[in-house]
């Protein structure tokens, strides 16, 4: 009786032990439920602060189901003609993702390795794509002022469920070492092996170092994109640009809003300028360090933080010195970890410039996906080109993560790997103080004493 008391009455399928797929089912169409109340919850507040809207409840859901489709990647269309709709606001593609991330890690969690988990996983996607296709047909109509395509807009919300979901279940069972592929011939799977004893290949744990240097690289460019959109705000005009456009308190808080969720776009476009190719406010423009070409734009208080012209020589080179201050930290990520910290001998210099290039096909990999993401459509005609080009940002990236990761990791590994071997021998007075150190009466003067002898003994000074 304690037992049964002290276990919730409506507990989870999978407390007992078990779980079956329908509850996984109610599980993906929570979790779909739970990412459109983000964008739904403030659309029918800002439905109900606007005093004398024409706009009904469901015209408000329906146009909260829209921004989630478009989230998602889903493109849509707007107006009698049809025209594109199609620029993500990547803080739902955030938010949504994160939640599939979720639920996947949990399927993954629970059920076995090997086809159980994708089994599990299963269950979840169809209850997730299933309020997805209610947010297609409620779109779907004549009222719709973004109207959906079930043809078009169904795959790529399966796709982007299928990705977040794949996502969670290898975060929920691990990330296994990859090994070689099986169609290699066998001349060259000895060949790689070989080398890989000789020392010519880097450890098993290159696959982590590969991950902290790209992704420490993407960060700090990120860093830089925020960095110059920050300063655009305090010294722009975005404020008073959204008080002149907005009518009443709801206006303002709708404003807020829209430019909320294309924050991390803003700061997307940002980057692309900080790397140099800018990025596109409608066909035939062109906003970089080296030149700017802009011509009208739309009345949005984002658009208000555009240069109307380049920075000049200063911020130039200002602009120049980010992308690489963005690669020194991968540099000594990546210089450490091919030095041996922590694992049992140093990499060969051949295998440290092998994961620094592979770090380098990372980055412009995920620059070239980040600028795609990034941009879109708003119309036809002019705005049907807006962000920065794909192509552009992944050599750009390429390049200036080239210039600096390998020479840089190389650099670290060859100082760290030199002041390693002239470390201090150990000497009967360094015994001594150890052995003094040890026996203090205090536990945390011992600790101390302790900690402080240690890295005395390790210091890398010169024999001289």
């Amino acid at each position: 009786m304690t037992q049964l008391m002290g276990r919730p009455i409506l507990g989870l399928p999978d407390d007992l032990g078990s779980r079956s797929p329908f509850a996984d089912l109610l599980v993906g169409a929570r979790t779909a439920l739970l990412a459109l109340s983000v964008i739904a919850v403030p659309v029918l507040g800002l439905w109900v602060l606007t005093p004398y809207g024409d706009v009904t409840a469901r015209g408000a859901l329906r146009l909260a189901c829209a921004l989630w489709l478009l989230g998602h990647g889903a493109p849509l269309t707007r107006g009698p003609g049809g025209a594109p709709f199609t620029l993500t606001p990547l803080l739902l593609t955030a938010v949504s993702t994160g939640l599939l991330r979720r639920a996947g890690a949990r399927a993954g969690a629970r059920a076995p390795h090997g086809t159980g988990a994708w089994r599990a996983a299963l269950p979840l996607g169809i209850g997730y794509l299933a309020v997805a296709a209610l947010a297609v047909a409620e779109c779907s109509g004549s009222e719709a002022v973004l109207a959906a395509d079930p043809v078009t807009d169904l795959p790529v919300v399966a796709a982007v469920t299928a990705a977040g979901l794949a996502w969670g279940v290898l975060a929920g069972h691990g990330h296994p070492q990859p090994g070689l592929p099986a169609f290699l011939p066998a001349v060259l799977t000895d060949r790689l092996r070989s080398w890989a004893a000789a020392g010519w290949a880097p450890p098993r744990d290159a696959t982590a170092a590969l991950r902290r240097t790209a992704g420490s690289w993407l960060l700090g460019l990120l860093a830089a994109g925020g960095l110059l959109l920050t300063t655009a705000v305090a010294l722009g005009t975005a404020g008073s640009t959204a008080a002149g456009l907005a009518d009443g308190p709801a206006g303002v808080l709708g404003l807020l809003l829209a430019c909320t969720l294309l924050l991390p776009n803003a700061v997307l476009w940002a980057a692309a300028y900080a790397l140099g190719p800018g990025f596109a406010v409608g066909t035939g423009t062109t906003v970089s360090p080296v030149a700017t070409h802009l011509g009208a734009v739309p009345e949005f208080p984002l658009f208000a933080l555009l240069p109307t012209d380049g920075p000049g020589a200063a911020g130039q080179a200002v602009l120049a010195v980010m992308p690489l201050l963005a690669g020194v930290v991968p540099a000594l990520l990546l210089g450490r970890a091919a030095a041996g910290r922590g694992t049992t001998r140093p990499w060969h210099p051949a295998g440290t410039a092998l994961v620094a290039f592979a770090a380098v096909l990372t980055v412009s990999a995920a620059a070239a996906v980040a600028a795609w993401s990034a941009g879109g459509a708003l119309g036809a005609g002019r705005m049907a080109a807006l962000g920065p080009v794909p192509w552009q940002a992944a050599l750009t990236a390429a390049g200036w993560s080239a210039a600096v990761v390998p020479p840089g990791a190389l650099l670290a590994r060859w100082l760290l790997t030199r002041t390693a071997d002239r470390a201090l021998p150990p000497t009967p007075a360094m015994a001594r103080l150890t052995a003094w150190s040890t026996a203090a009466r205090c536990p945390r003067l011992r600790r101390t004493l302790h900690d402080a002898v240690t890295r005395l003994a390790t210091l890398h000074l010169d024999d001289t």
